[in-house]
């Protein structure tokens, strides 16, 4: 049995089980950028909502990666059978990817040498850009793939990872 927002006995029934980045994708990774990564994908998969439109019933596997600056959705059911993929261009996405990366910039640096109150606004700001980065996404994706908002924010957290140095 189902409520309207796909629950079946307490567990949704649209979720990923796995996620893999495509390693030749990524920008090299220090220390830092690779616990970022892992931490992401833990959390996304610990807790998410995804659903590729047209398919019955989860759970799915996700493999990200970035041809030709577009953004490679590779999805497909547990066990690895191809359900599809999913196209978007990077365009969209690059102002508010470097806009983040110079707002966590700043954050980082605050946290060093800046009062809490600077550094408490520099955070809401950050995170501000980052919700306004997941709600592009989800809007990019919503013909094709519907995510709730934290699903979204983990993913937009991925798709940065692409771009960290």
């Amino acid at each position: 049995m189902t409520d309207d927002s796909g629950e079946a006995s307490g567990e949704t029934q649209f979720h990923i089980v796995k996620i893999d980045l495509d390693e030749r994708s990524l920008a090299p990774a220090t220390a830092d950028i690779e616990h970022e990564r892992k931490v992401a994908i833990y959390d996304l998969i610990e807790e998410n909502f995804f659903h590729p439109i047209g398919a019955d019933a989860g759970p799915f596997e996700l493999y990200l990666s970035n041809v030709e600056r577009r953004l490679v959705f590779d999805v497909r059911r547990q066990g690895g059978a191809a359900l599809g993929q999913v196209h978007l261009s990077m365009t969209p996405f690059r102002k508010i990817i470097k806009d983040y990366f110079l707002l966590c910039e700043s954050y980082y640096d605050a946290i060093r040498n800046a009062a809490p109150a600077q550094i408490e606004t520099i955070d809401m700001a950050r995170r501000a850009m980052h919700n306004e980065g997941s709600e592009i996404l989800r809007e990019r994706l919503q013909d094709k793939i519907e995510l709730d908002m934290n699903t979204s924010r983990r993913l937009f957290t991925l798709i940065c990872s692409f771009h960290m140095r």
